[in-house]
């Protein structure tokens, strides 16, 4: 049972979200709230799975949020919910450790689907923001002369990263087990000083390390 909070301010969208989650096998939304004003301590007590994160809301908006979650809970999974022209906001999300980003727009049972992926370690983006988040990337100038010392094994285990591989998927794809696997990306990210796979994604997008 994946465990879902949600964060949106509109109530109409907030209902439908829940109806659609709660009432889908397998999933359940443990609270929904309108804002993040109160996020970490709710966070905290719900302990959920995956966060459905609205970006732009009244009070704490997402943004401000995600940093709250992140500065005490490296490991929840959150997905953006995004409109398609919110470049500057789908970037800043990037650098601030959201798993996934997400149009509001997205048909139902590519929204469970994509909650399924985040919750197991992907990190689920709808395509049209993914090609914007390339071309964000693109136009970024690498970093000077930064040599942060990636094995051949670490290269390979952060391209299938990139790739949007799960976990389990890297340990199959490579022949090594779980645990493996956590103990390279746990490398690679002291390397390249980041704390979640969609800094490390970035980061491999903006200094061209694959």
């Amino acid at each position: 049972m994946i465990k879902v909070m949600l964060y949106e301010d509109n109530p109409q969208l907030r209902e439908g979200l829940t109806m659609l989650i709660d009432g889908s096998d397998g999933f359940t939304v443990l609270a929904s709230y309108k804002n993040c004003d109160n996020v970490t301590d709710e966070v905290a007590a719900w302990n959920p799975d995956v966060i459905l994160m609205d970006i732009d809301m009244p009070g704490t908006n997402g943004i401000e949020g995600l940093k709250k979650i992140r500065a005490t809970n490296g490991n929840v999974k959150i997905l953006m919910l995004t409109v398609f022209d919110d470049n500057k906001n789908v970037f800043d999300a990037i650098r601030n450790g959201a798993n996934g980003y997400v149009l509001k727009k997205t048909p139902p049972a590519k929204l469970l689907e994509y909650i399924q992926e985040g919750a197991s370690g992907g990190a689920p983006m709808t395509a049209s923001i993914a090609t914007q988040v390339l071309k964000m990337f693109s136009q970024i100038t690498p970093s000077q002369n930064e040599d942060y010392n990636l094995s051949d094994r670490e290269k390979q285990v952060l391209q299938l990263l990139v790739d949007g591989y799960s976990y389990k998927m890297i340990a199959s794809e490579m022949f090594i087990s779980i645990d493996t696997v956590r103990s390279h990306i746990k490398k690679i990210y002291e390397k390249l000083h980041v704390n979640s796979k969609s800094e490390a994604v970035a980061k491999a997008f903006k200094d061209k390390l694959l």
